[in-house]
């Protein structure tokens, strides 16, 4: 049977999240109508639709390798009332399914929209597909969109830590704050190219260890002392001096600003120059540090979504299990919106907190390889010093 499918995308942009929506609109396109929503559910409660026609869905192509959200994405509070909206403009059109692609906020509209049509005896198909770069997305092993946020915050980490190793007569503590909302998913990735002592991080900070204040200062003490320099990583959902630093926009509370905090506490403490920085929206916008891996998951759970709708599936979210890691081994298959919502906010795992080569060992098949560095040039290391006439 031929369908109206209202298809859209919605929370914060990946790096892959138009993989997703492409291999979707390709495997749907030669069986259903396609209408598009922009700007995600700001769209859907104000029918912002655009019909998917042959000349649209080609040149969709062209966005598959590209990050950010080709439609439009945003935040938007979905209260009740603008549910009953977006259920109005999906009754208007005619839409036989609704399928989003988004995080934790969107899977709670999508339940929220299925279970306010169905009060009112309406029938609509409705399917969830993840993204995230924060990975805090329950009912998956990982989501689509983490692995490439991973790889960057991994890299930029490494590059950031040799700078810093060679200004430490001008900075000596260098504080990167990452993405991750209430998990700490992302800033504990941030060592995973680590080999050498001499590198950062030096510390981790993370939300779900609320009280690190003494360890940091003993982490940036000892790292002064042994390399001159000490680079730490925050996620930007980590206490500090028991305050979370935080907005609210669309209902939504926008967090950072921790780097800036623990900045001013030790330079009044050390008496020493530090920069805080954040690492800001390349961490989920980067083209170049795409993970292979993070955008194959991404265009099979779009294909995936495509059977789930011929298949009259609903009230699901597609979902990665995870089968082995070495051979790393997937299985792309569906959670119901109850148990993501059930789930909540995924933290890091104590497992993972608590013994790191188990995360990264975790976390390898996500990332993939980078930039091998040789050790850091020691004083000691000198090679040229035997050969070099001094002065007597």
């Amino acid at each position: 049977m031929k369908k109206r499918i209202v298809i859209g995308q919605a929370g914060g942009p990946t790096a892959v999240i138009n993989a997703s929506l492409v291999s979707l609109a390709e495997a749907l396109a030669p069986k259903h109508d396609i209408t598009f929503v922009f700007n995600g559910y700001e769209g859907l409660a104000e029918g912002n639709f655009l019909e998917g026609t042959t000349d649209l869905l080609e040149r969709l192509q062209m966005y598959k390798d590209v990050p950010g959200a080709c439609l439009g994405s945003g935040r938007f509070e979905s209260s009740m009332e603008v549910i009953e909206k977006m259920c109005q403009q999906l009754n208007h059109i005619g839409a036989d399914t609704l399928i989003m692609i988004g995080g934790n906020g969107t899977m709670y509209a999508l339940h929220l929209i299925e279970k306010e049509l169905a009060n009112k005896g309406t029938d609509l198909q409705v399917i969830g597909i993840p993204k995230t770069v924060d990975n805090d997305l329950g009912g998956t092993d990982h989501s689509p969109g983490f692995g490439s946020a991973a790889r960057y915050v991994a890299q930029t980490v490494a590059d950031s830590s040799r700078d810093l190793m060679a200004m430490n007569n001008f900075e000596q503590v260098r504080i990167l704050e990452t993405m991750g909302r209430n998990s700490g998913w992302l800033a504990g990735a941030s060592g995973f190219f680590k080999k050498y002592e001499e590198e950062g991080p030096h510390f981790i900070g993370l939300p779900e260890i609320p009280d690190t204040h003494e360890q940091l200062f003993e982490s940036v003490e000892a790292s002064l002392q042994s390399h001159g320099q000490a680079l730490l990583v925050v996620s930007e959902g980590m206490l500090w001096k028991d305050s979370l630093n935080a907005e609210h926009k669309n209902g939504r509370a926008v967090l950072g600003g921790v780097s800036a905090q623990i900045k001013s506490s030790l330079e009044e403490y050390f008496k020493i120059s530090v920069r805080a920085e954040v690492l800001g929206m390349n961490q989920r916008s980067s083209s170049v540090y795409i993970s292979e891996s993070d955008k194959q998951e991404a265009m099979e759970i779009g294909t995936k979504a495509a059977h789930l709708v011929n298949e009259n599936v609903s009230g699901q979210m597609v979902c990665i299990e995870r089968i082995s890691n070495l051979p790393y081994h997937v299985k792309i298959n569906t959670t119901s919106f109850k148990n993501v919502i059930k789930e909540g906010e995924r933290a890091l795992p104590g497992k993972f907190i608590n013994d790191q080569k188990q995360y990264y060992e975790w976390l390898r098949p996500l990332i993939g390889n980078g930039l091998s560095y040789p050790p850091p040039l020691r004083k000691e290391d000198n090679i040229y010093a035997s050969s070099i006439d001094r002065p007597k």
